[in-house]
């Protein structure tokens, strides 16, 4: 909801209002589980020092200077996403002629597409996005700048490139997204180890697998089921580890085991500095990724306790994409199937373990306690 109100008159209004944003304040106005995002209309003119603040490359770092609907046109990104939907008469308001690009499906920015870009970098995200989840053509004038501008993207804060990351990749549009991104050389600002790993894929074996886990990304998307975003960075992230840790395995004396989590580790970290994800995804992505290797031997204890891991229903959904992909076994990935459906003791059978008998319980009954003998009086 945009109106003229500002932030603070609509906390006024609403108890249950809480302000948000240094950049841009808003209002989330709260009704059980229902937010209202009420915006107020922000003006193009200069305003005071202290609401309007850019850095040297022209990024707007704070914009709180408020104006009137015919002001706040100008700073919307795109004409499609400039229409006001009048409530009182249930009319459209179309100043930047936002109607006959939709018909079109044309994405197109308003003002001088280089300026808007430097004022926020992410608009060029934003961009590929739209384009991917609308089917949209980004007319030439706007797509034009990208390719020179990328490297804006290197001043967003890497908690900003993460929301936009989710954005990108869990819209039900994730495999069109990618192709998007790397149209615009832009991967590499958000997964620079994946871009190059894409890059260096002579055998096409890292774009085969990076499509099939987004393709089955977007099924899950379209059938309401939810996508973990570790399991999305896992997909992103797996052939770039698996390079890394053959390169610490050649240098140094460890295990393979070992060497994968040296190498999730030091991509994970290195990863943060780009799009950095909260440790609640990153160390149960760790553990999905080494389950890949424990998954390899079926004997013992420590495998069937596998089967009451926390991440062992994502690793094995991984494990199942590997297959698909020629990366793991496919006799080996029904086994993990088939085993998951025994009783107790076909199972321990299958894990080789022995049948799980239990002990002999003692008696607790207690012999009878002898008195002892009483001294001669």
């Amino acid at each position: 909801m945009a109106r003229g109100a500002h932030p603070d008159e609509v906390r006024k209004l609403f108890r249950n209002c809480r302000l948000i944003g240094r950049r841009f304040r808003l209002a989330h106005v709260h009704f059980g589980r229902e937010v209202i995002e009420v915006v107020t209309f922000r003006s193009s003119s200069s305003g005071l020092k202290d609401d309007r603040q850019h850095s040297d490359n022209g990024r707007i770092i704070r914009d709180n200077v408020y104006g009137t609907i015919e002001e706040d046109i100008w700073r919307r990104d795109f004409t499609v996403n400039a229409l006001y939907y009048n409530v009182t008469d249930f009319s459209i308001w179309d100043y930047t002629t936002g109607m006959a690009d939709i018909k079109g499906r044309t994405l197109r920015l308003i003002g001088e597409p280089e300026t808007r870009y430097r004022e926020d970098p992410v608009r060029m995200l934003r961009a590929a996005r739209f384009a991917a989840k609308l089917d949209f053509h980004i007319a030439d004038d706007s797509a034009a700048p990208i390719r020179e501008l990328g490297d804006l993207l290197r001043d967003v804060p890497p908690a900003r490139l993460y929301d936009e990351t989710l954005k990108l990749f869990q819209s039900g549009h994730a495999v069109r997204s990618l192709e998007v991104l790397q149209e615009f050389d832009l991967l590499k600002y958000l997964f620079p180890h994946t871009a190059r790993s894409l890059q260096s894929d002579k055998t096409g074996k890292t774009s085969r697998f990076i499509r099939e886990g987004l393709q089955n990304t977007d099924r899950r998307v379209q059938a309401e089921e939810p996508v973990p975003p570790m399991f999305l960075y896992a997909i992103l992230l797996w052939h770039p580890i698996l390079e890394l840790k053959e390169r610490i395995r050649a240098d140094e004396e460890s295990s393979e085991i070992e060497a994968l989590l040296d190498a999730c580790d030091e991509l994970v970290a290195e990863q943060l500095g780009h799009t950095s994800y909260p440790r609640r995804f990153s160390t149960p992505m760790k553990a999905m990724l080494v389950m890949q290797l424990r998954f390899e031997n079926r004997r013992g204890g420590r495998a069937h306790r596998l089967l009451n891991h926390k991440q062992f229903r994502a690793a094995y959904d991984f494990l199942q994409l590997r297959a698909r992909c020629g990366e793991a076994d496919s006799e080996f990935a029904e086994w993990w199937t088939d085993v998951q459906t025994l009783p107790t003791g076909e199972q321990r059978k299958a894990f080789s373990l022995k049948p799980n008998r239990s002990k002999r319980r003692r008696s607790s009954r207690r012999s009878p306690r002898q008195s002892k003998p009483q001294a001669a009086r």
